[in-house]
């Protein structure tokens, strides 16, 4: 489409010049695996096809001939370009091709991703250039570019035929695709309303006009005349109002006023007379700055000088998987994936390997291997690309003393000055901050002795510990499996921990947890305990302000019991509400638990760390997440959801003629009293431009810990409810007013331009 056309005007860029010729290339999925492929970038620079070759038969020509197929690779899908051999399947054919000619296209979510062989090393660079000026492209796109680039993509898939036009039963099939069921009278009509050029079909323009008929808001626009003067537009004025009662902001709204007519308006005309139009107006909304999550939360804005068990830290757990716990693919770029998110502390399982190479996997199952001194490589280098704070490595050890010393010799080799090796001067009796930690890795683990004194050569079991505090959970949890045919009951190791492994560890010392009352007599503040969710829970039941407390001087690491063999997650919130600040989730699984992670760590600039309220640090005064009214400070908030409409919401059942029948459930999630969720009703076949105007209220007593998730699902009767989309943030992050949701996948990734349309109200006090 023409707008699309303007926008790519990077088309004369040379190396999308020659991807649009396209090229030649080895797709490969394994050493044994490497099929040619015929890639080329569309015309629309926003999709690259490809196509298999096979050779003809024995009775046809020495010519080889091209067989069509429908893979598209949509640019908005590859969220990076690795150059060389950057993953394990191009490092297993290294001495085949060189670096210069590989790369690796990175998708979004957990979907797989795509290595490639070029035929020349020019070529290779043609395509990693032009790859990543395209993403840089999307990635700056405004809110109209973003919603002409997928208008431009709903009329390609209309238009069957590819003649650039779309007739009336191309329309109906499109409204089909969008959600839309809607009456064949007033959609032959809107038609014939777009239809200027009186062909029977819509062109460019054409197709633009009947969109805008098609998604006109009418509960925008009644909005918008509620504020406007005369009825046309927004006086400077006129926003002023809206800003105040529409939107309850309160400082600088004359200032701010002005700067949104600058930013949004459109029309030239408009700004001039300083007015904004209907147009200007849904921009606003739909803009960042119109998001439900205050921009200036999504900054790094917070204290990053406190001890580090004052911070939620955002961790993973059996980091390398990329599946399940027993048969599951064991990846470094399970790692890549963890610390791109954000994740802070990753986890690495440890066992003796062959030719004295430790290796990385879950002990005694199916779980493939990857080499200890690969995962460090990939830590190395990946650690600090999403965040500048410390990352903790943390080593679940099953190695041999000998091994062990291999594994230090990793360590210190690969990662070099980035490894904390000392104590940090000035720092002898508290923890040292995210801020003094910057650009340092730290290793959790087994210590020969404190840092106050260091001992020499092997200390045995009895000072040692045989394995991890993990592994002793999962023994006794493992008894319970009755599963010996798929994970092997293990032996208790009986080997010591070699001092040059221990030599590693400074500040994560991982000790047995005895009891609170034990800790806080005898803990030091470097000495970090691991917990069972189920343990933490009976912990939490039994004492949950003696937890807190416990936790406002040291690290507390929680990880999924040992029984989900499925690699599924607990609900991280409820550890948080104890102070935990080592949450381990498995990142690979998608699902509520991993919507709660992404959405507290998206503010503070997704750093990866996330300070606690203040009750929640102090060593004086206890907080009881059961009693939470018992608290100095202690203010409820009353919390007012008017779920108003939907937009462009996705299917779900690619069956023809299927349009979703969608509810909105609101969900709050946070210390016990604070749990809750209300719905909706649904809307019947209308997934384009559904209308709710309900009002959901919740009271929130601990506001400083609460967590708000929207959820769309389809609503059938007979079954469970089909998910559609959802966003999950911090209710300190909420803005207030009218807002805009963009919802994301189950994955938690954007799936524009699909969005709820609300307004938030909150009021202290219940």
């Amino acid at each position: 489409m023409a707008t699309t056309q303007s926008f790519f005007r990077i088309q004369t860029d040379a190396n999308l010049q020659s991807m649009q010729v396209g090229s030649i290339m080895r797709k490969v999925k394994s050493r044994a695996w490497k099929k040619q492929r015929y890639f080329r970038l569309q015309d629309d620079c926003a999709t690259i096809w490809y196509k298999s070759k096979k050779a003809g038969n024995a009775h046809s020509t020495c010519k080889l001939r091209w067989l069509w197929k429908p893979p598209l690779i949509s640019i908005s899908d590859v969220e990076a370009v690795r150059e060389g051999h950057q993953s394990e399947v191009l490092l297993s054919i290294a001495d085949e091709f060189p670096p210069d000619r590989c790369f690796t296209l990175v998708f979004r979510g957990r979907r797989g991703n795509l290595d490639l062989v070029a035929e020349s090393a020019e070529e290779a660079q043609s395509w990693v250039k032009g790859m990543r000026k395209l993403i840089e492209n999307l990635e700056n796109m405004n809110e109209r570019e973003r919603l002409d680039q997928w208008i431009s993509d709903w009329f390609k898939k209309a238009d069957k035929n590819g003649d650039g036009r779309m007739n009336f039963k191309e329309v109906q099939d499109l409204l089909k695709m969008m959600n839309v069921d809607m009456n064949e009278h007033h959609a032959l009509r809107l038609f014939t309303m777009a239809d200027k050029s009186q062909s029977g079909t819509l062109e460019d323009d054409e197709f633009v006009l009947f969109y805008k008929m098609l998604t006109q808001r009418e509960e925008v626009l009644r909005i918008f005349q509620d504020y406007s003067s005369d009825g046309q537009t927004l006086s400077c004025r006129d926003l002023e109002e809206f800003l105040r009662e529409g939107q309850l902001k309160q400082d600088h709204v004359q200032q701010h006023s002005m700067e949104l007519i600058e930013q949004y308006e459109p029309s030239d005309t408009a700004k001039m007379r300083q007015a904004m139009t209907i147009d200007g107006f849904q921009m606003y909304l739909l803009s960042p700055e119109g998001s439900i999550f205050n921009p200036a939360m999504l900054e790094q804005h917070q204290d990053m000088s406190q001890p580090l068990s004052h911070y939620f830290i955002s961790s993973s757990h059996n980091t390398y998987l990329m599946g399940d716990q027993i048969r599951g693919h064991s990846s470094v770029e399970a790692y890549i994936r963890a610390l791109k998110r954000g994740c802070r502390c990753v986890e690495v399982d440890c066992w003796d390997g062959p030719n004295g190479e430790p290796i990385v996997y879950h002990g005694h199952t199916f779980t493939s291997k990857i080499l200890f001194k690969d995962v460090v490589t990939v830590v190395g280098n990946y650690s600090f690309k999403t965040s500048q704070y410390p990352v903790i490595l943390s080593i679940e050890n099953h190695c041999s003393v000998e091994q062990q010393r291999t594994m230090a010799q990793h360590l210190t080799r690969i990662l070099g000055d980035k490894l904390l090796r000392n104590a940090l001067e000035g720092k002898g009796s508290d923890l040292p901050s995210p801020e003094d930690l910057k650009g340092k890795i730290l290793l959790k683990g087994k210590k020969i002795g404190g840092l106050e004194r260091s001992l020499d050569g092997v200390v045995e079991d009895s000072l040692a510990a045989e394995v991890s505090d993990e592994d002793d959970a999962a023994e006794i949890e493992e008894e319970n499996l009755h599963n010996d045919s798929i994970r092997r009951k293990p032996k208790k190791s009986k080997q010591g921990l070699s001092k040059e492994l221990s030599d590693c560890v400074v500040y994560c010392k991982s000790v047995h947890f005895n009891s609170f009352k034990h800790s806080r007599i005898h803990s030091k503040f470097y000495e970090i305990s691991s917990f069972a969710e189920s343990k933490a829970k009976k912990h939490m039941k039994d004492a949950g302000a003696e937890f807190v407390h416990h936790n406002a001087r040291q690290l507390t690491r929680i990880y999924p019991n040992g029984i989900r063999t499925d690699s599924s997650n607990f609900n991280p919130q409820e550890m948080w509400s104890a102070g935990c600040q080592i949450v381990a989730l498995n990142f690979q699984t998608a699902g509520m638990e991993m919507d709660l992670n992404d959405g507290l760590f998206t503010q503070n600039g997704c750093c990866g760390y996330v300070l606690k309220p203040a009750f929640m640090r102090s060593v004086e005064k206890r907080f009881d997440p059961e009693h939470p009214e018992i608290r100095d400070g202690y203010r409820p908030v009353t919390l007012t959801i008017k779920v108003i409409s939907g937009q462009q919401l996705p299917k779900v059942n690619l069956k023809e003629g299927s349009i979703v029948d969608p509810l909105v459930r609101v969900e709050i999630h946070g210390v016990p009293k604070d749990q809750a969720r209300q719905e909706t009703r649904h809307i019947d076949n209308n997934g384009f431009n559904p209308m709710w105007h309900e009002t959901l209220t919740f009271t929130i007593h601990v506001p400083e810990l609460a967590l708000v998730r929207f959820v769309v699902e389809d609503y059938d009767k007979t079954t469970k409810n089909d998910f559609i989309g959802q966003y999950t943030l911090p209710f300190s992050c909420l803005q207030q007013g009218y807002r805009h949701i963009h919802l994301l996948s189950k994955d938690g990734t954007s799936i524009p331009p699909s969005s709820l349309f609300v307004h938030i109200r909150i009021k202290e006090g219940t």
